[in-house]
């Protein structure tokens, strides 16, 4: 991938881990939409949700937990630096796509964070892996999971880290169009979030196919993918499925706790944004078939 074509966003920032006084999460408890962020990160990534709640109680603390500062990424780091890149390319795609429907596109800031982060919805460790959260409209990277990546969930090359990267912000997307709105009232009101066919799994594949959707339009503006790229995309969507997961870590599956989709939906609604290049190819709440 020749990353280096594309324009830097401004958008990236550390955090340091400093406190900057009242404007972190405190003690306000996570909240329904922070509850299933945890979930869904947790349960993609192989962790028990439960003891990652369960540490963010303790970090949280009693009296709450200060509020960090964030300050500029360093532009003569590689690895930021290929963030920024990305993050780059996904403004422009997205600014051009709402553009063109009359709408203006919100960007969000991504947030580089090392071990732990405060978030809108809440305290986060960095074995929740990246996410995306809707109260601060910010997504959340620990840069070290770029290199969990290559060593446990064995997905190398750099599209596979754009994947990741555009896959977040895919949720943003999401949250500007209403679409996060809607899943949480369906929550409340009973709709289940988790299995197969629940409203987590259908989000996130169109969190996927909206990833799809940028990589078709990012091709189209710098030409920057090489032979290897897509399936690259393709083999990190396949590692990271429910069923991959649930096998590595079970020994088996149980598709009644799917949150994100199998591993060839995943790479199947990938597919599916990245030929359409559409949003109106990513409409998984109306698939009768996954």
């Amino acid at each position: 991938m020749l990353w280096q074509k594309g324009r830097a966003s401004d958008n990236v920032v550390q955090d340091t881990g400093r406190g900057g006084g009242g404007g972190g999460f405190g003690g306000r408890g996570l909240g329904l939409g922070g509850i299933i962020v945890v979930v869904i990160v947790g349960l993609l990534f192989g962790k028990d949700p439960g003891q990652i709640l369960q540490l963010l109680g303790d970090m949280g603390g009693d009296g709450g937990a200060p509020g960090q500062q964030q300050v500029t990424a360093p532009a003569n780091d590689e690895q930021s630096l290929f963030v920024r890149k990305v993050l780059g390319s996904t403004e422009d795609v997205w600014g051009q796509m709402f553009q063109a429907s009359g709408q203006r596109y919100a960007a969000p800031r991504l947030v580089l964070f090392n071990g732990a982060v405060q978030s809108a919805c809440g305290a986060a460790s960095a074995a929740m892996g990246p996410f995306y959260c809707p109260g601060d409209q910010q997504v959340y990277l620990d840069l070290d999971f770029f290199r969990e990546m290559q060593t446990r969930f064995h997905a190398a090359g750099d599209f596979a880290r754009a994947y990741v990267i555009a896959h977040e912000v895919g949720h943003h997307v999401q949250n500007l169009i209403g679409v996060m709105a809607k899943v949480e009232q369906a929550a409340r009101g009973g709709t289940p979030m988790q299995g197969a066919e629940g409203l987590s799994v259908r989000q996130e594949l169109q969190a996927d196919c909206f990833a799809g959707v940028w990589a078709n339009h990012a091709q189209q503006q710098l030409n920057w993918l090489e032979p290897g790229d897509i399936d690259a995309a393709l083999n990190a969507a396949n590692q990271i499925g429910d069923d991959t997961l649930q096998k590595q870590a079970r020994g088996y599956v149980v598709p009644d706790s799917f949150t994100h989709g199998s591993s060839a939906e995943r790479v199947r609604w990938f597919k599916a944004g990245f030929a359409a290049g559409q949003l109106g190819a990513c409409d998984t709440f109306a698939a009768r078939t996954l």
